[in-house]
């Protein structure tokens, strides 16, 4: 196998890849950003293009307190978005006050052949400098064979002064091409917040 090498030391000097190294660049398809928005939907976009999206979420903000982000998908101009899902999720947290960590598997939040939204955040707190952080990867949303595997993860401030840490990951169980994607809280609206929608290549 032949070792590839920067001509220059630098990595701020690397201005191309060698001609072995390729894909893995984004590229931004939309933008939305949320002012009390009950829902935000991305209805174009996603389709055959990318084997990959990737939907980052930055300082979404709740209006109600210990909301919780979640999504849920569709196909072709269908606007139900309760497809069958299946899915795993578990969070680690930390207090402010160093007294209370834990690493839990929450049962209330998986899906097994579930049709409601999916959560991917946790509990998030409405103060004004409370919020969460994060992304929700969707893996080959166009093919006619598989399932729609998911995964996502945040950084979250809740309600009471803790560090959550939420992880999520499943699989749409379809085989017909998904096309959009819907978010909203579990409660409330969305207050604030940027989500935006990347293609991978």
């Amino acid at each position: 196998m032949a070792l590839n090498f920067a001509n220059n030391n630098s990595l701020s000097a690397i201005t191309a890849l060698p001609a072995s190294i390729s894909g893995g660049a984004m590229t931004l398809i939309s933008t939305q950003t949320a002012s009390s928005s009950a829902t935000i939907s991305f209805t174009s976009g996603i389709d055959s293009t990318y084997d990959e999206y990737v939907f980052k979420f930055y300082n979404i903000h709740p209006a109600t307190d210990r909301a919780f982000l979640q999504f849920q998908v569709d196909t072709g101009t269908n606007t139900n978005y309760n497809q069958t899902i299946t899915s795993t999720y578990f969070h680690a947290f930390h207090d402010e006050a160093d007294s209370n960590t834990a690493l839990n598997y929450v049962t209330s939040k998986d899906q097994a052949q579930g049709t409601g939204f999916q959560t991917i955040s946790y509990n998030t707190g409405n103060a004004n400098d409370e919020c969460n952080n994060g992304e929700l990867h969707l893996f080959a949303p166009s093919s006619s064979i598989f399932v729609k595997h998911f995964i996502s993860r945040f950084a979250t401030a809740d309600d009471a002064g803790f560090s959550d840490n939420p992880h999520c990951a499943g699989y749409v169980n379809t085989t017909t091409a998904l096309t959009r994607v819907q978010f909203k809280m579990s409660s409330g609206n969305i207050d604030s917040g940027v989500i935006k929608l990347y293609g991978v290549s």
